[in-house]
């Protein structure tokens, strides 16, 4: 019997009146994930297309196989670079090890697997964690457990330090998904984004393994500041006297969260998602001409006390998770603006706001992550006032 067969066999023991009836969003979890839904239109007289939300978040998955790759070889490059000068230390270290793969910054093979050593615990952890209350409340609510915690899980392991604890991780995706999703009816239906509501609730509930100098290198005893502290306390042209040079940051090989260091890395990742469609344009215009705009404003103001006024829109780009954030968090559809002069102002919202609290703030070195949620809150606002603008321009213009 084959696997189709055998889904068929199954499928009226979850339907209306089986015996697991109750379980239904389970089977067609199992069923969708293997399979292309159904329910594809493909006969007129609808609309046809075979970009189902499957394929939608496949897409978006697909898109952030640079920065994971990349996330794993410099994960492993940084925790073998302190390894060699402050010897290694925990169970990862043990088993590669034992393995014989050695420590070695100079062997990409080496750092790839090292770096795979902290990123598959808490891709599993969150996976889990997550996956579990996705399923209580699609069993609860009886709708479909939706593959968009595909994308929820990734970006969430992403964007965390390699050196978070376990415990922290689960608790944190927990949070994104029921408080950030779940409660407001799940996937399509929240306003903001889950991944980075999880990231939000851990920064804000356990500072201390979230920022700082010690948590993005998980080694015992390293302590390292990030490109966005050190230009906080000694400006951007002081970063290439701590090894930190423009094209290091563009490339990736700096401290940060797991996936987010590189920005070529996510600039491929980009070029997919405009190219299938799956990104809107006019949100990274606007983020990006956000940005660029006002960081070239503070560069004309100056400070004499602030270093971070001087601070040009070309290493904003570069540095912390702000092109991550710009290609995979801005452009995520459901929390953004739906209109199109509204997603050029919700962009634009987005970019402002994130070098208001790089600069203005020194308490939040970073800001992107906030910077978009806040975006995510003022998102229907946005929309509401274009399109109350339009219906006032129609009436008139047909008055």
């Amino acid at each position: 019997m084959g696997l189709r067969a055998f889904f068929d066999r199954i499928e009226p023991q979850f339907t209306k009146g089986g015996k697991y009836e109750k379980y239904f969003p389970v089977y067609e979890m199992i069923e969708s994930f293997i399979y292309t839904p159904k329910t594809v239109t493909t006969v007129a007289p609808h609309a046809r297309s075979y970009i189902d939300m499957k394929r939608i978040m496949t897409y978006v998955v697909l898109a952030t196989v640079p920065c994971i790759l990349f996330g794993l070889y410099n994960t492993g490059l940084q925790t073998n670079m302190a390894i060699a000068e402050y010897g290694p230390s925990g169970w990862r270290a043990a088993i590669i090890d034992a393995l014989g793969i050695g420590f070695n910054p100079a062997n990409p093979i080496a750092n790839m697997l090292h770096g795979l050593m902290y990123f598959l615990p808490i891709y599993i952890v969150t996976l889990v964690a997550g996956g579990i209350f996705e399923v209580i409340f699609a069993v609860i609510r009886r709708h479909e457990v939706n593959e968009g915690f595909l994308v929820t899980s990734m970006l969430y392991t992403l964007i965390m330090p390699a050196s978070t604890p376990l415990w922290q991780v689960a608790l944190g995706i927990i949070f994104g998904v029921v408080i950030g999703k779940e409660v407001f009816g799940g996937t399509g239906k929240n306003f903001l984004n889950p991944a980075l509501v999880g990231r939000a609730f851990l920064y804000f509930a356990y500072p201390a393994y979230m920022s700082g100098d010690t948590v993005w290198t998980p080694v015992d005893g390293f302590s390292g500041a990030t490109a966005l502290a050190i230009g906080a306390s000694d400006g951007h042209a002081a970063l290439p006297e701590y090894g930190i040079t423009w094209m290091d940051a563009f490339i990736g090989t700096i401290q940060g969260s797991l996936g987010e260091t590189s920005t070529i890395a996510c600039l491929l990742g980009l070029v997919f998602l405009l190219a299938t469609r799956i990104a809107n344009w006019r949100l990274v215009v606007g983020c990006l001409g956000g940005m660029i705009a006002f960081s070239s404003l503070l560069n004309v103001i100056g400070s004499d006390t602030n270093p971070m006024f001087a601070m040009p829109w070309y290493w904003h780009l570069v540095v912390g998770g702000y092109a991550f954030g710009l290609v995979f968090m801005v452009t995520e559809p459901v929390s953004a603006s739906h209109t199109n002069v509204g997603r050029y102002i919700y962009g634009a919202l987005i970019g402002f706001m994130v070098v208001m609290i790089r600069v203005i703030n020194p308490a939040f070195p970073e800001g992107m992550m906030l910077a978009i949620l806040f975006g995510n809150v003022f998102a229907p606002l946005i929309d509401y006032f274009v399109v109350q603008a339009n219906i006032k321009r129609r009436a008139k213009r047909n008055a």
